[in-house]
């Protein structure tokens, strides 16, 4: 939503009915937001609270305020995509006021918005095979993909937020437990998309590239990039952004990466030559940009991967890069978190 359409969406306090239908009728939406001088959400009417106005007699010329809700539910500023959407849907509203901590309104989420993005032709895998051998115990009877974070599987959350960012077709890769995954996902119609199955033979895992050259089976004709990523991972991106780069850097694969920082314990000693010290560091911090686990991959690229046989992306990456074929490394500066160990997933279940 811009900002003028989220202004076109509020009246003030002392608006009249008229005013909040108005408002109701030029978006073509269910609500209207009342607010201050200052923009602060004073209340929220919607279309039902109007028709429940005028059936108890008022008339449009009333002010709006006595027939609002004062304390509607809202959201923090900047709340992930995913957790908005498993409010609404909790809630069974079609519609919440994004706020700041002052309760100024800088957005207004709707269902449509949330599910109903642009959809994009492209297709995207998450690879969920793996057995999580890292979290131990917490693994042996539940796979990584769906340890629960707020209430909800890591995996669904990548999922939610693909649909948010337009994707429709899901096809997840599964070996390690693939009952419950598939078993919990389903055909994807509760999460908004279809979700199709990559099945690994259970005695010969793919890694983290090799179930790709299954989609080339299964989906030969692939004209668009594909999106590719792992599983257990915590993470907000713009899907269309990452293509939209991807597209113009006319790249085979590119990388989403992390800027990871890490600081050395020790003085660190410069010397030339001959030995001799010509600067000394105390602790510095050095930093490394990391392989972030989200991909886009052109069609072509799948060609490279040996039929059902184990692979990684590194590997497929170098593929390509053996080739003189382009490659292009992508910031993600937002939120990040791969789930690998017990205190990842504290950590996860800590921020969320």
């Amino acid at each position: 939503m811009t900002r003028r359409q989220l202004e076109q969406a509020c009246a003030p306090v002392g608006a009249t009915l008229r005013d909040v239908a108005r408002v109701i009728d030029r978006l073509a939406s269910s609500l209207c937001m009342l607010t201050d001088d200052d923009g602060r959400l004073a209340g929220l009417i919607t279309d039902g609270d109007l028709r429940r106005a005028m059936l108890a007699g008022a008339t449009l010329d009333d002010p709006a305020r006595p027939y609002a809700t004062t304390t509607p539910q809202v959201v923090t500023a900047g709340s992930p995509r995913a957790a908005v959407l498993d409010l609404m849907q909790a809630l069974r509203i079609s519609a919440v006021p994004e706020v700041t901590a002052d309760g100024i309104v800088v957005g207004l989420h709707t269902l449509s918005d949330i599910i109903g993005a642009e959809p994009l032709p492209n297709v995207a895998v998450v690879m969920a095979g793996g057995k999580g051998t890292r979290l131990g115990d917490l693994t042996k009877s539940t796979p990584k993909p769906l340890m629960t974070v707020a209430g909800r599987a890591i995996i669904e959350w990548i999922v939610l937020g693909l649909v948010g960012g337009g994707i429709r077709e899901v096809w997840v890769s599964v070996n390690h437990l693939a009952d419950q995954i598939e078993e919990r996902l389903g055909d994807g119609g509760r999460l908004g998309c279809s979700i199709r199955y990559l099945r690994e033979e259970p005695d010969n895992p793919l890694g983290t590239a090799g179930s790709l050259s299954l989609l080339r089976e299964q989906r030969p004709d692939l004209p668009d990039p594909v999106i590719v990523m792992n599983g257990d991972l915590m993470v907000e991106f713009s899907v269309a952004q990452l293509l939209e780069d991807h597209r113009r850097s006319a790249a085979t694969v590119t990388m989403g990466v992390r800027s990871y920082q890490h600081e050395v314990p020790y003085g660190v000693v410069t010397s030339d030559e001959e030995g001799r010290v010509t600067a000394i560091t105390e602790k510095p911090t050095v930093s490394f940009d990391i392989n972030a686990a989200v991909y886009a991959v052109e069609p072509g690229a799948l060609d490279l991967l040996p039929a059902r046989r184990p692979s990684t992306m590194p590997w497929l990456v170098q593929q390509c890069l053996d080739r003189g074929l382009r490659v292009t490394a992508w910031p993600i500066t937002t939120d990040w978190l791969d789930v690998g160990t017990p205190t990842d997933l504290a950590r996860a279940k800590g921020q969320a």
